[in-house]
């Protein structure tokens, strides 16, 4: 009898643990979620600095909805292209898009452009916490404010390495007058026109054009105060803190042009998230953020709570020709009218690269985080110059190679092995031993292509982007590179030309940060490390709207025989919609 109890209680506990397993399955499924949004995406007319414009926005809004998810969730956003003359992708930046690159969002490489009056399904899994944001990938539509934020939050019983009681966002942008379809021609004319300097730059879509809401101020004597009631378009995005709190501030850049500097007066800040990756908590006084990067900062809201704190953007990198970007911290329940008895944090000197490096080279990754190979299979080294082509044409080109996108999606034409669809030809490895990057090019011409860096599967590959001089003397600009679907370790920076023997010993090796977006100082180096485990097509480019609408990015393919799937529409045009 006993031995018969015995098998009871054993049964017991199995079918106890197999309803046990069956409920946790129920919990993983119930918290794993498909997240449906439907947009549209269309011209409307808005004011984001006071001054009425024209921007590109979704379901009649600017910046876009907010996308807020948990890992593991499904993100399926039915996007309608309601513009008249022009087709539309949308690109989820820092989403690595693991099994489904056709989703990528980048049009003549993950796929087709949606045509007006079409309809294309983006599906795709989140599978890493971060901050993120998503933008247009056509033409310079991000420039006419097609983006914005995509939050990912931690799993269900999962835990930051941080803690932080209330959380802050904010999406950095730049804005001009002229209209993107302006500035186009302009760059696309001999001579070239260029686009000039923001007339405003803006936190979550708003700025100030020709007035300043620290106007009025006693210390404030030469600026125009700004008359705003609140209920505005243009009126700034306050950020409301309880006093003796730690805020998380979540901050992505989707700037076209603008290298950008934040502060926030007397607060100190703690970098502890880049680009979806933790990073070795550090305390900064400001922070810069170039376009394409994405941070979280701590916050501790230990000042004097009787008052309110500016928060101000200004540019890096670039002579500024535009005012800084401001909102206020305010600390409740004081009145959000109330201005701040200092000044708004000055920004560093614009060519201060000191600073920059400084901040730059802090950025390590957080203990306990994915090492790099120690080891890679395959070196790509990138000159970046500007160049002349036809006769005066201004291009951006990559070891003298402008890019120009084929009619075909390279996921399509390369999938299904067709023909002339793109340049068979292998672009160049690295630039000639004797090219000096600290002079303009001794011949300015250059070519256009699109030929495809295939690389192995799974194999572990090094790019070194190498600055140069522009077409001007003694110019070499920033330029913030984003690559798709993968994330890279940053191995180190340097200056002048990149010297294997020399450099490759100060590579770290031991916790470079993880990221999706890295800058390259003028007349420097960046050394980056990725593993090419990602089966699809993707883009690496210069995240600067105008440099990549000239030329400057180059793609990389592989394992595309791996990717199955693709919607049809995804192919639907040149050679894969026949």
């Amino acid at each position: 009898m006993a031995e018969a109890g015995h098998d009871n209680n054993v049964m017991m506990w199995v079918v106890f643990g197999m309803l046990l397993l069956i409920l946790q399955g129920h919990a993983a499924a119930e918290a794993a979620k498909v997240r449906h949004f439907k947009w549209d995406v269309e011209y409307v007319f808005w004011s984001p600095d006071c001054q009425e414009n024209v921007v590109m926005g979704i379901n009649g809004q600017f910046p876009g909805p907010k996308i807020r998810a948990t890992v593991g969730d499904t993100v399926v956003v039915e996007l309608t292209n309601k513009l008249h003359t022009e087709g539309v992708v949308i690109h989820w930046h820092g989403i690595r898009q693991l099994g489904t690159p056709w989703a990528d969002g980048t049009a003549s490489i993950s796929q087709c452009a949606i045509n007006p009056g079409e309809t294309f399904y983006y599906r795709f899994k989140l599978d890493k916490a971060g901050t993120y944001f998503y933008h247009g990938h056509y033409g310079m539509q991000r420039s006419a404010g097609l983006y914005g934020s995509l939050i990912v939050d931690v799993g269900e019983g999962e835990k930051e390495p941080f803690h932080y009681d209330g959380e802050l966002n904010l999406l950095l942008s730049d804005w001009w007058h002229e209209s993107v379809h302006h500035q186009e021609v302009g760059l696309s004319s001999n001579p070239m026109r260029w686009i000039g300097e923001p007339q405003s730059l803006l936190m979550n879509g708003r700025g100030q054009y020709d007035c300043s809401i620290a106007g009025g101020a006693h210390y404030s004597s030469n600026s125009t105060k700004c008359s705003l009631g609140g209920g505005e378009q243009c009126a700034p995005k306050i950020l409301h803190v309880l006093p003796n709190k730690i805020y998380r501030l979540r901050i992505a850049s989707t700037t076209a042009l603008a290298s950008l500097n934040l502060a926030i007066g007397n607060h100190k800040m703690v970098v502890v998230e880049a680009d979806g990756n933790y990073v070795q908590p550090f305390a900064v006084d400001d922070l810069d953020i170039y376009s394409g990067e994405s941070y979280s900062v701590l916050v501790t809201t230990n000042q004097n709570p009787r008052n309110n704190y500016w928060v101000s953007v200004g540019v890096r990198g670039r002579e500024p020709k535009t005012p800084q970007g401001l909102t206020l911290l305010n600390y409740k329940p004081n009145s959000a009218s109330k201005l701040p008895t200092s000044p708004p944090p000055v920004t560093p000197l614009w060519n201060n690269y000191t600073h920059s490096k400084s901040f730059t080279t802090s950025i390590l990754a957080l203990m306990g985080s994915p090492k790099p190979p120690t080891t890679f299979h395959r070196r790509i080294t990138l000159l970046n110059t500007q160049n002349k082509i036809n006769g005066g044409y201004t291009k951006w080109a990559i070891n003298n190679v402008s890019l120009s996108l084929p009619s075909t999606p390279y996921l399509g034409s390369i999938k299904y092995g067709l023909k002339n669809a793109f340049s068979t030809v292998n672009p160049p490895e690295s630039f000639p031993n004797d090219y000096d990057v600290m002079k303009p090019p001794v011949n300015p011409n250059t070519t256009t292509g699109n030929g495809v860096y295939t690389l192995t599967l799974n194999s572990t590959v090094d790019v070194i982007l190498q600055n140069a001089n522009a077409l001007s003397e003694n110019v070499s600009e920033i330029h913030p590179w984003h690559l798709h679907g993968h994330d890279f370790w940053v191995l180190g920076y340097g200056d002048g030309k990149f010297d294997p023997k020399r450099d490759e010993k100060k590579f770290n090796l031991k916790n470079p940060p993880l990221r999706n977006t890295a800058v390259i100082f003028p007349y420097g180096w960046t050394a980056l490390r990725f593993v090419a485990d990602n089966p699809g097509v993707w883009a690496f480019h210069c995240h600067i709207e105008p440099h990549l609408h000239m030329g400057m990015g180059v793609v990389f393919a592989q394992g595309v025989q791996h990717v199955n799937n693709i919607p049809k529409q995804a192919l639907a045009c040149g050679l894969t919609g026949k």
